[in-house]
C-alpha cells in the first residue's frame, strides 16, 4: 500500500474530509450529488472573479469622482470594513455549513424558512439583473480598444450604444450559460485562468501607474472640487453618494462558498478564500485607484468623469500599453460573469431541491454527463439577455434597477447576519468543532456586520436625483425606485411563497438525505415545512 492511500495518508485524509463534508451536507437534509472537483485555487477565484476588481473599478471610477471628486478614494477603506464584518461571519458559516446556495441555505439555517426564502428569493433576483450589468461593462471597454466593437452605427446616434452593449452583453451570456451548463470543472479552469491574467495584470498596472506618479497623496486624496459645497450635510452628503462607487464594486465573496458542495474540504478552504478574496480585492483596487489619482496628467480634467480609469490609463501610459491593460479588463469582464452566473445557478439549485420554486423538480435535476444544474445555467441566461434589451430604448430606469440590485444584495445579507446576532444573543451558537471561529469576537463583530449592513443599505437607496433619476424629466417613482422595486419584488414574492409555495416547501426525495439503520430499512423523511 502506498503511503498516499495509506489509512493516514494525504489521499485518506482527503477522503475523510469530503466525508465529513458529505455528513455537515447531511444535517442540512440533503445528500450529495454534485461533483467535488474544485480546489484551494478555484474557489478562491470564484470570490475574487465575482468581486472582479478590474472590472467594478474600470466601470464605476467615473462615478466616484463625479460625485466625489478625487478623495472619493477614503470610501474604498470605509466600504472594506464594514464588508470585511460581514465576510467574517460568513466565514463561520461557510466552514458550519459549506453548501450551494449558501446565503439561502444559511438564512434559512438561522433565521428559518420564511427568512431562507426571503433571502434566496431577493439574491437570486438580484443575480440575474447583475448578470446583465456586469455583461454591459464590454461595452464600456470594447469600443475604447477599437472602433470596430461599435457593430451598431458609429456610435454617435441616439440608441447606437445601448443597442451595442446588449449585442455585445448577449454575446458574453451566451458563451456564460454554455460554459456554466458544460460544467464546473470547465467553469473553473477558465475562471481560474482568467483570475491569473487578471491578478497579473493589476499587479503590473499598479507598477506602471506608481512609475507615472506626477503627484502626492496629500494633493490628490483631499481634493473635492468643492462638491457639496452649499448642501446641508457639505461634503459628507457627497460623500456618501460617491461611496456607492465603492459599495458597487465590493460584495460577491460569498460566491466561494456557493461553490462548497463541489470543492474538497471546503468547511476548511472555503473560509480562507472568502477573507483572501475581499483582502486580495481590497489591496489591488486600493492601489489601483491610488496610484490613478497620483498618475494621471491632470486631476481637474473633465474626462475623469465622462472616461473614467479607462481614460487615465491611455492618458498615463499610452495607447499601445493602455489598450493591453484594457483587455485584461475584457478577461475580467468575461470571468465576472461566469462567477456571478454560477453563483446564480447553485442558488437557483439550492432554493428547487427544498420545491421552493415553480417546477423545482426540474431546475434540481443534475445532469448526469456534465455534472451540473443545467436548466438553471439556461433560464438565468435567458433571464439575464431579456433584462439586457429593457436598455436599449430605457437606459435610465435599467441603471436604477441595477443600482437596486445592489442593495438587494446587501439585504439579502443582512438576512443572514441579523437571524445569526439574535441567536448569539440567545446563545444558540455553536461553531464546527476545529473549523473557523470568530470565538469572543463573533458578538461584536456580528454587531458591527448588522450596522454596517443596515447603515449602507439606506445610503444606497436613499432617493437621490443623481442617482435614481440623473437625466430629466424628473419622475418620483425614479427617484424612490428602490424603495418601490424591492417593495413589490420583496413583498410580491413573499406572498406568492406564503400562500402558494410554502404549502410545498421540503427536500424533494430525490435530493433528500436519508440515514439507514445497519439493521433496518432507511429511516422515514421528516415532513415538509411550513
Amino acid at each position: 500500500m502506498s503511503a498516499d492511500n495509506s489509512p493516514g495518508g494525504p489521499a485518506a485524509e482527503a477522503r475523510r474530509r469530503d466525508q465529513d463534508d458529505d455528513d455537515a451536507l447531511g444535517e442540512l437534509g440533503y445528500r450529495p450529488e454534485l461533483r467535488r472537483t474544485l480546489g484551494n485555487f478555484h474557489t478562491f477565484a470564484a470570490g475574487i472573479s465575482y468581486i472582479s476588481i478590474l472590472t467594478g473599478t474600470f466601470q464605476l471610477f467615473y462615478f466616484g469622482v463625479s460625485f466625489g471628486g478625487p478623495a472619493y478614494w477614503w470610501s474604498w477603506p470605509m466600504v472594506f470594513c464594514g464588508q470585511l464584518m460581514v465576510a467574517l461571519c460568513f466565514c463561520e458559516l461557510a466552514a458550519r455549513y459549506p453548501v450551494a446556495g449558501s446565503i439561502y441555505n444559511w438564512a434559512k439555517k438561522m433565521g428559518g424558512p420564511h427568512v431562507g426564502w426571503l433571502g434566496g428569493w431577493m439574491m437570486m433576483t438580484a443575480t440575474m439583473v447583475t448578470l446583465s450589468a456586469v455583461a454591459l461593462a464590454y461595452q464600456i471597454t470594447l469600443p475604447q480598444i477599437d472602433d470596430w466593437f461599435q457593430f451598431v452605427g458609429d456610435g454617435s446616434g441616439r440608441n447606437d450604444q445601448a443597442a451595442n452593449a446588449v449585442l455585445l452583453g448577449s454575446v458574453l451570456i451566451l458563451f456564460s450559460t454554455l460554459v456554466n451548463a458544460f460544467g464546473v470543472k470547465l467553469m473553473a479552469r477558465i475562471n481560474s485562468a482568467g483570475v491569473f491574467i487578471e491578478l497579473i495584470a493589476a499587479v503590473a498596472l499598479i507598477v506602471f501607474l506608481a512609475a507615472h506618479i506626477t503627484r502626492g497623496p496629500s494633493t490628490a486624496l483631499t481634493e473635492t472640487y468643492g462638491l457639496g459645497s452649499g448642501q446641508s450635510l457639505g461634503y459628507f452628503g457627497a460623500f456618501l453618494t460617491a461611496s456607492l462607487a465603492s459599495a458597487y464594486v465590493m460584495y460577491g465573496f460569498d460566491t466561494a462558498s456557493s461553490l462548497g458542495e463541489e470543492s474538497h474540504d471546503p468547511g476548511r478552504n472555503a473560509p480562507r478564500a472568502i477573507l483572501r478574496a475581499l483582502i486580495a480585492s481590497f489591496l489591488i483596487g486600493a492601489f489601483i485607484l491610488l496610484f490613478a489619482l497620483l498618475a494621471v496628467p491632470d486631476l481637474h480634467a473633465e474626462e475623469l468623469s465622462t472616461g473614467g480609469l479607462q481614460y487615465v490609463v491611455l492618458a498615463t501610459l499610452g495607447d499601445t500599453v493602455g489598450e493591453v491593460f484594457l483587455w485584461a479588463v475584457v478577461v475580467a469582464i468575461t470571468v465576472c460573469v461566469l462567477a456571478v452566473q454560477a453563483a446564480g445557478i447553485r442558488l437557483m439549485f439550492a432554493m428547487a431541491r427544498d420545491n421552493n420554486l415553480p417546477a423545482g423538480s426540474q431546475l434540481a435535476k443534475v445532469s448526469p454527463r456534465f455534472g451540473t444544474p443545467v436548466v438553471p445555467a439556461v433560464l438565468i441566461g435567458v433571464v439575464g439577455v431579456v433584462i439586457l434589451v429593457v436598455n436599449i430604448n430605457q437606459p435610465q430606469i435599467f441603471s436604477v434597477i441595477t443600482s437596486i440590485a445592489i442593495i438587494m444584495i446587501y439585504l439579502a445579507y443582512l438576512l443572514v447576519t441579523v437571524p445569526m446576532l439574535l441567536r448569539r444573543l440567545r446563545g444558540d451558537r455553536e461553531p464546527r468543532e476545529g473549523a473557523f471561529s470568530l470565538g469572543r469576537w463573533g458578538l461584536p463583530v456580528n454587531v458591527a456586520a448588522v450596522l454596517w449592513g443596515a447603515a449602507m443599505s439606506l445610503n444606497l437607496a436613499w432617493p437621490r436625483a443623481e442617482v435614481y433619476n440623473a437625466t430629466g424629466p424628473q419622475h418620483w417613482y425614479l427617484r424612490w425606485g428602490a424603495f418601490l422595486f424591492i417593495g413589490v419584488v420583496a413583498l410580491g414574492g413573499f406572498a406568492y411563497y406564503w400562500f402558494v409555495q410554502r404549502h410545498r416547501t421540503g427536500v424533494l426525495a430525490e435530493h433528500r438525505f436519508e440515514t439507514r439503520d445497519p439493521a433496518g430499512p432507511a429511516a422515514p423523511p421528516s415532513p415538509p415545512a411550513v
